[in-house]
């Protein structure tokens, strides 16, 4: 298995979807059903195909990224040729950014001496889902990018 298996809540909401894809593997609600008594350790590697194939499209569509701690944030623009970061450092032990007081103080003194930027770039190695994915696992998540975009503008 190339990335984790998806949680039994996320199998459920894809239920269509992972109908179709046992379809296209020739195998039928029945089957399944047999398959999962008498040969678990099958069903459990159709689990993890399944689950590798929607990790691969939803990697595929991913273009931004955020990790944010109580003093970082790491904003990642998932282009086509390079990871793109943008990362604030809020130098202000007393500030935790995953508060809605935190997040306000730092969206009025953005420009303080209390906060650094840094921007970087990185070439993808030669799995860029895997690259994102590895993102993702120390804690990023999926977004549409606002906030990425407004530190470009202003900082870029």
């Amino acid at each position: 298995m190339k990335y984790i298996r998806l949680t039994r809540q996320q199998l459920e909401e894809m239920h269509q979807e992972f109908i179709n894809f046992l379809a296209t593997q020739s195998i039928t609600a029945r089957e399944w059903e047999l398959l999962k008594k008498t040969q678990p350790e099958v069903a459990e590697e159709e689990l993890d195909v399944f689950s590798d194939l929607v990790w691969e499209g939803v990697l595929g569509k991913v273009t931004y990224l955020e990790n944010i701690s109580a003093q970082h944030m790491h904003l990642f623009h998932l282009s086509e040729k390079e990871m793109k970061l943008i990362s604030v450092k809020v130098l202000n032990p007393d500030i935790d950014l995953n508060t809605s007081v935190g997040f306000n103080w730092f969206k009025k003194n953005w420009q303080s001496d209390f906060v650094e930027y840094l921007n970087a770039s990185k070439a993808y190695t030669e799995d860029k889902n895997l690259d994102k994915f590895k993102l993702i696992q120390e804690g990023a998540v999926i977004t549409k990018g606002e906030l990425y975009q407004w530190f470009e503008k202003i900082i870029g």
